[in-house]
């Protein structure tokens, strides 16, 4: 007893927090990835090496079926001792923080007899299976949901871990291989909240892929998308507020990337850079840092070897496909994209002091220079001659509606190693997603 007391004293001290975010919790996020950079507390990747499990965002459970039982899942595959947290808004996410970790250094007596996971074999809580109405699913310890081969729940063999057993059908050139129905999310880490993805794989290769249902997060105005919401409906909003959030929303988008492409270093400065702008810090205090990071980024060959050829988009494609916005404005691949995010970052935080108009409106971005003729202190936003973060709003259909619809066409033929990289490289924004993702998986 004197060495685990030992151990959660020290787990305690400086607790790994899994960050856990539901639809519609993008501010909380925002705020407990700033709040655990402060105090220098590790985050963990899986519940496997979390302490605390932090819920940010509203509660789920009502509105969706599926979210419920994935974040009971997540629970059960975390380790103790452990505690979990809820944070529904920014302002409970310090307080959470500390009673967790209170609460860790009290657990010392309950993890005796409980086994490292707390989770038994067969069919019982450890089995990890959830109901739903098109049979059983599994829900894995990262929060990636796996469905029974072609629907069966009503027996059927399965392989350690609660896979189902590989089904035969044809590949694309008329081979008869194995195939697996695994799906991703809707709690992965540097994922779109309640996002999930079902895929049909053939050895490693994506064969089919399509769109799982997201539930609503409770709120009518995405956080990134927030000052044209508003100017939509008829609040002026100022164009330095707009270029302010729109830079710290490709920041956002690019610090999930690479994080993905396991670049952490360089995640941390993109979101440090992110949560400055959020916080109002001054163009002159931000410029040199953000274009620090665009050359650091924007050329470096092995990131750029990594996701090249990886979800290749073409502009014309995604103009027939709705999609606005810096993807269709890139027209390429994922490299193509996350310096397309940069430089309209850079251009963003350039038109915070005025020397830049506020774009991109502008047919050519990377065209405007400090020569430009600035805009007005007073120059308010025009929500439909402006592009929001993920491009044109509209509040009937929001730009990531178009840019989810593409991710089964852009998934279907890589490989799953690159099907992160397809969905980072997009980032279409879950807060958006939230109530016309049923367009995409017919009700």
């Amino acid at each position: 007893m004197g060495l685990t007391r030992l151990l959660v004293r020290a787990a305690a001290a400086r607790p790994r927090v899994l960050l856990v975010t539901t639809p519609g919790g993008t501010a909380v996020r925002l705020a407990a990835e700033r709040e655990l950079r402060c105090r220098d507390w590790p985050t963990a990747a899986t519940p496997a090496g979390a302490d605390l499990m932090l819920v940010a965002g509203p509660e789920c459970r009502e509105r969706c079926r599926e979210l419920g039982p994935a974040l009971d899942r997540l629970w059960e595959d975390t380790p103790r001792p452990r505690v979990r947290l809820r944070a529904e808004t920014a302002e409970d996410v310090a307080a959470a923080l500390d009673t967790g970790r209170a609460r860790l250094g009290a657990t010392e007596h309950a993890h005796s007899g409980a086994g490292r996971t707390g989770r038994t074999h067969g069919q019982g809580e450890g089995s990890g299976r959830t109901r739903t109405a098109g049979g059983e699913w599994r829900t894995s310890a990262d929060g990636e949901r796996r469905a029974p081969v072609g629907g069966d729940t009503d027996g059927g063999m399965e392989m350690p871990g609660g896979l189902p057993m590989a089904e035969v059908g044809e590949d694309r050139d008329g081979l008869a291989l194995d195939r697996l129905h695994v799906s991703l999310g809707p709690f992965l880490a540097d994922w779109p909240s309640g996002l999930i993805v079902h895929l049909v794989l053939q050895g490693d290769v994506v064969q089919r892929a399509r769109l799982g249902g997201l539930c609503g997060g409770g709120t009518t105005e995405p956080f990134w998308a927030r000052p044209w919401a508003r100017a939509a409906e008829g609040e002026p909003v100022p164009l330095a507020e707009a270029a302010r959030r729109r830079a710290a929303a490709h920041l956002d988008s690019l610090g999930r990337l690479l994080t993905v492409a396991g670049w952490p270093a360089e995640a941390v400065t993109a979101r440090r850079i992110r949560d400055d702008l959020l916080e109002r810090a001054p163009a002159e205090a931000v410029l040199p840092r953000a274009l620090r990071l665009q050359r650091r980024v924007g050329r470096s060959r092995t990131l750029d070897r990594l996701t090249r050829g990886i979800g290749t988009l073409s502009t014309a494609d995604a103009r027939a496909a709705g999609v606005s916005g810096p993807a269709a404005r890139a027209g390429g691949d994922v490299p193509a994209r996350y310096r397309r995010w940069l430089a309209d970052a850079v251009d963003d935080v350039r038109r915070l002091d005025g020397r830049a108009l506020l774009g991109p409106s502008a047919p050519d971005p990377e065209a405007l220079t400090d020569a430009a003729a600035p805009p007005v202190p007073t120059a308010l936003l025009d929500p439909t001659a402006q592009e929001s973060p993920r491009g044109r709003w509209d509040a009937g259909r929001p730009p990531s509606v178009a840019l989810a619809g593409l991710l089964p066409r852009l998934l279907e033929g890589t490989e799953l190693a690159a099907a992160r990289l397809v969905v980072a490289g997009l980032d279409p924004d879950p807060d958006e997603l939230a109530a016309p993702i049923r367009e995409f998986t017919g009700g």
